[in-house]
C-alpha cells in the first residue's frame, strides 16, 4: 500500500530537535531508526561502515572532529565509540544551539562505564518503535485519537472492511518497516528473522552475559503463551521448570531485563486513577513483546495458526492494538496503561497524556457479545472513578479486528475497527 514512513516518529524527531542540542534514538532492531535518522541529518557519520575504520579511530584520539559537519549530524552506531557520548555533549555545551546531532545504535546499549556525563539537559531521548498500521499505510486514519481527546463526542466513518485472515497476517506480519515492500509470505518471514537474529546475537552481546540460545528460544516461547495477562514472575519460574528449563529467580530476571534492553518485551505498568470506593487495584504489569510479529514467531504461529485458534488470536490481536496505541499515545504526549482491580474489572488500555487527559479502550476481536462485554466493562470503571478528584475519562472505545464503520453507540463509547485509526 505504498512507501513506508514512519510519519509519527518523524514528526516526534522534529520536535525533539526544537528542544535539546542532541536527540538519541533508541528502539527495536528493525524499526527503520537509522533512515528516519537521515531524512533529518544534513550529515552523516557511520561508525560501523568498515569502509571507514578511520572513524573509529579518530573518535578515539580526538571524538571532537568526528563532530564536525553540517547539523543535524547523524552518528549512527555511536555506541562503537563511547567516547563521542562526553564530546557531544561537551560541544552542546559550547555551541549553545539546538538540534546540533543526531545518535542512533543498535538494539545493544552502549557501555555506561566509558560515558563520563549523563547529557541531562542537552540530550532527548526518541523511542521507536515498529510501524503502526497507519504508517505501513494499513490503516485508512479516518478516526484521529487526537480528536477523541479534544472531544469529538459523535464518529460516523465508513470504509474497507478488511477479512479477518488479513488482520491475522498483519498482526503475523508486524510492523517492520521492509515488509510492506515484500510479498506475504516473504514479509511473514522477516519476524522468525528477527528473532533468530535476538536468540543468537542481540540477547548474547547486550551485557557481556553469556546465555544459552536455546533456553532463551524456549523463554521467548513461554512469555508468549503470556501475552496480554499479568503472569507473575513465579509463574514463568514454574513454567520453565515444567519445560526443562529450571533456573533462579536472579537467572530469569537476568534474561528479561536482557529482552527488555534490547527492545524485544516492552510490558505494561498499571494505572492506579482515584476512585470513589475502596477497592485494591493490582499493580503487576501485563506482558508484552513490542510487536505481536515477535510472539507470533516465538510461538511458530502463522496467520491460518490464528483462525484456527480464535483465543490465541485475541490476545495476539491485542498486542497489535497496544503497540500502535503507544505510537499514536506518543505523538500526543501520552502513555498507556493497564487497570484491573481485585473484582477483576479490567480496562486493556488507558491512554494517559501529560496534561492528566486519559481515554479508556477495550480490545476485541469483534462481534456483537463482545463488544457488549466492552462497553459494560469501560461504563462500570468510569462510574468507578472519583471525578472531583480527577477529570473524568475523555472518551470510552473498543478497538476491533472487524468492521466496515466507526460509530458511536447509544451510551457514548465509541466502536473502532483498529485499521481506521491513526494518531
Amino acid at each position: 500500500m505504498g512507501n513506508y514512513r514512519h510519519r509519527i516518529a518523524d514528526a516526534l524527531l522534529d520536535r525533539k530537535l526544537e528542544s535539546a542540542g542532541a536527540v538519541v534514538i533508541e528502539g527495536a532492531k528493525w524499526c527503520g531508526k537509522t533512515s528516519t535518522a537521515e531524512q533529518k541529518a544534513q550529515s552523516t557519520v557511520f561508525l560501523s561502515d568498515t569502509s571507514h575504520t578511520d572513524y573509529l579511530q579518530m573518535a578515539e584520539l580526538n571524538a571532537a572532529l568526528v563532530l564536525e559537519g553540517a547539523t543535524p549530524r547523524l552518528l549512527d552506531e555511536w555506541q562503537l565509540a563511547p567516547k563521542l557520548w562526553d564530546a557531544v555533549r561537551h560541544a552542546v555545551d559550547q555551541r549553545q544551539e539546538m538540534g546540533q546531532f543526531i545518535m542512533t545504535g543498535s538494539a545493544v546499549p552502549a557501555n555506561l562505564d566509558k560515558i563520563r556525563h549523563t547529557g541531562t539537559g542537552r540530550m532527548a531521548w526518541l523511542t521507536m518503535r515498529p510501524m503502526s498500521l497507519w504508517e505501513s499505510g494499513d490503516s485508512s486514519g479516518k478516526v484521529s485519537l487526537k480528536a477523541l481527546f479534544e472531544g469529538a463526542e459523535q464518529i460516523g466513518e465508513a470504509g474497507e472492511e478488511l477479512e479477518l485472515e488479513h488482520v491475522a497476517y498483519l498482526t503475523c506480519r508486524g510492523g517492520w518497516p521492509m515488509v510492506t515492500h515484500l510479498r506475504q509470505d516473504a514479509a511473514a518471514d522477516v519476524a522468525f528473522n528477527y528473532l533468530d537474529g535476538v536468540i543468537h546475537s542481540d540477547v548474547q552481546r547486550v551485557d557481556g552475559v553469556s546465555r544459552d540460545a536455546d533456553r532463551v528460544k524456549r523463554l521467548l516461547k513461554i512469555y508468549a503463551r503470556a501475552q496480554g495477562t499479568q503472569t507473575t514472575l513465579a509463574k514463568l519460574l514454574k513454567d520453565m521448570q515444567e519445560n526443562d528449563l529450571s533456573c533462579s529467580e536472579n537467572t530469569l530476571l537476568s534474561y528479561l531485563s536482557a529482552l527488555r534492553k534490547i527492545f524485544v518485551i516492552e510490558d505494561m505498568t498499571a494505572w492506579n486513577p482515584n476512585l470513589r470506593s475502596r477497592t485494591a487495584v493490582r499493580t503487576a504489569s501485563t506482558r508484552y513483546f513490542v510487536d505481536p510479529s515477535i510472539a507470533t514467531a516465538s510461538l511458530g504461529l502463522g496467520s491460518k495458526d490464528l483462525i484456527n485458534d480464535l483465543n490465541t488470536f485475541g490476545l495476539l490481536f491485542e498486542t497489535l492494538c497496544i503497540r500502535d496505541l503507544r505510537v499514536y499515545a506518543q505523538a500526543v504526549n501520552g502513555e498507556v496503561y493497564h487497570y484491573r482491580d481485585k473484582n477483576g474489572l479490567e480496562c486493556d488500555a488507558v491512554v494517559h497524556l501529560r496534561n492528566g487527559q486519559y481515554g479508556l479502550v477495550e480490545i476485541k476481536l469483534g462481534g456483537e457479545r463482545l463488544i457488549e462485554e466492552g462497553a459494560s466493562s469501560l461504563r462500570t470503571l468510569a462510574e468507578k472513578i472519583d471525578t472531583t478528584k480527577m477529570p473524568k475519562p475523555s472518551f470510552l472505545a473498543i478497538l476491533t479486528a472487524t468492521g466496515q464503520y466507526a460509530y458511536t453507540r447509544p451510551d457514548g463509547v465509541h466502536v473502532i475497527p483498529v485499521y481506521m485509526l491513526k494518531d
